[in-house]
């Protein structure tokens, strides 16, 4: 099953529809779909597919030999190629006559078992380029590494390529495509709970309830969820034991360096390292309060929601879950799980907020939001506001999101208002998000009011195949 990547497929049919030679680098982290979309991509075209292997050179050109060789006997055929440059300069050949696409993926692999690979590529493009009607596709997973060897200035392959996709999970409305039996605010809690990273979401089953899903994975030691987390770092990192102690503090309410620091007990110098990988392979984010470019306020949290939600939880239960006591473990987590998505509903609806930018119905058209914290020195205490955009130096937008039970009153539109005096716009709008409704007072407030959106999340229509297009109702 298929699902999404409209954008990314549209923008290599059109790449692939030029007919001259072109270069994509199509990268992200591991499970995320990358070589499904390759594989979708060249379904219905004369293509080359060749995937490395984690071997040596030896073992890479046999493999990748045996890809061309099937491609032009349609049949399985034994036989190799002397070198790497002979297979490669073969293929260009090929591809002077007929359009062709080429697609390596873990090109990673391939290139540190082979060190002249790019080279050999960078040769060969510059010789073929002119008469070629290759689409050459390098795909990876390491991220750093084809930052820093495919699309870096010093790289040998800089400037001969024609385009580069970063493939990232899906946001929670493409999220939804997976699910058609699961109710709106279960959807909400399953994103919450693997984000939107295809691999993960295959292993949610419709048939269940999101408690026996959270026992069938995270809680069962035989799920291959349970050690996740843990293998996918082993895989991309060197030193997994102090980098699952940084997100696990994360995870548990250490936000700050310094409390992260103290947390894992290490200099902070050394913490601040290993986080910047961590950032670099999108598991975690540093924040600073919206429109602070540089601020002694930022804090750290899991990009991630898979991450997030097994740092939190699985961790501190493994003596019983690892016993096999799967009841027990979630009776301990469910109390947790509200307060646990209030963040997961905030981006949700900072992506529904997008989604009405783009579909030119927001009130304020701006150009990034975030959040914001700081000192109320009204209250004299801390402040915090769920969503701030800023259209111009004029306009605004103030939003506040609520994961609970009960509807919400007319307090937080006026505690909203209040906090957003903190700010010195002229025009304001403000967005109310609630999981169970608005009371009476807040509805009627806001209508006085004239400059308020109450979005209900129980009315947001997320069936796609009757839902409007930005997939929310807005009330």
């Amino acid at each position: 099953m298929f699902i999404g990547r409209e954008r990314e497929l549209g923008a290599l049919n059109k790449l692939y529809s030029s007919n001259r030679f072109e270069f994509t680098a199509i990268y992200g982290r591991r499970r995320v779909g990358k070589t499904a979309l390759i594989n979708q991509f060249i379904e219905d075209k004369n293509a080359i597919y060749f995937m490395g292997v984690e071997s040596n050179a030896k073992q890479n050109l046999e493999n990748f030999s045996r890809s061309i060789l099937e491609y032009r006997t349609g049949t399985e055929t034994e036989g190799s190629f002397l070198s790497f440059q002979a297979a490669l300069e073969y293929v260009f050949r090929l591809s002077e006559k007929e359009r062709l696409i080429l697609a390596i993926d873990e090109y990673p692999y391939v290139a540190r078992s082979y060190k002249s690979l790019a080279s050999t590529l960078q040769l060969l493009i510059d010789k073929y380029k002119g008469s070629s009607k290759l689409m050459l596709i390098l795909c990876g997973s390491s991220m750093s590494y084809m930052e820093d060897h495919v699309l870096a200035y010093k790289a040998p392959l800089y400037g001969r390529r024609t385009a580069q996709m970063k493939i990232v999970p899906f946001d929670f409305e493409e999220t939804c495509q997976y699910f058609r039996h699961f109710s709106d605010e279960d959807k909400a809690l399953i994103y919450g709970i693997v984000g939107g990273t295809p691999q993960y979401l295959l292993q949610m089953n419709e048939e269940l309830s999101v408690e026996d899903n959270i026992k069938n994975t995270f809680l069962n030691p035989t799920s291959s969820l349970f050690e996740e987390p843990e293998n996918l770092l082993k895989q991309e990192v060197r030193e997994p034991a102090l980098y699952n102690a940084i997100i696990t503090a994360i995870a548990t309410g250490s936000s700050r360096m310094s409390e992260i620091s103290g947390k894992v007990g290490e200099d902070t110098n050394v913490c601040s390292a290993y986080i910047k990988n961590l950032v670099a392979l999108g598991l975690i984010r540093k924040e600073t309060p919206y429109g602070e470019k540089a601020s002694r306020k930022a804090i750290y949290a899991i990009e991630d929601n898979l991450f997030r939600f097994w740092y939190r939880f699985v961790p501190e239960n493994n003596s019983i879950i690892a016993r096999g006591a799967a009841d027990l473990a979630y009776r301990r987590i469910e109390p947790f799980l509200s307060d646990y998505m209030g963040h997961v509903f905030e981006e949700i609806c900072r992506q529904y907020l997008w989604k009405l930018l783009l579909a030119g119905k927001c009130p304020v058209e701006f150009s990034s939001l975030g959040r914001w914290w700081g000192n109320d020195p009204n209250e004299k205490r801390q402040a915090e506001i769920d969503i701030l955009a800023e259209q111009d130096k004029t306009t605004a937008l103030f939003g506040e999101c609520k994961w609970t039970n009960e509807k919400v009153d007319l307090g937080v539109l006026e505690t909203l208002v209040k906090r957003s005096d903190l700010f010195m716009y002229k025009k304001k709008h403000f967005f109310l998000f609630a999981k169970s409704g608005f009371t009476k007072g807040c509805t009627d407030r806001a209508k006085e009011m004239g400059n308020v959106t109450l979005v209900c999340f129980r009315e947001m229509r997320l069936s796609f195949d009757s839902c409007p297009k930005n997939g929310f109702m807005v009330k």
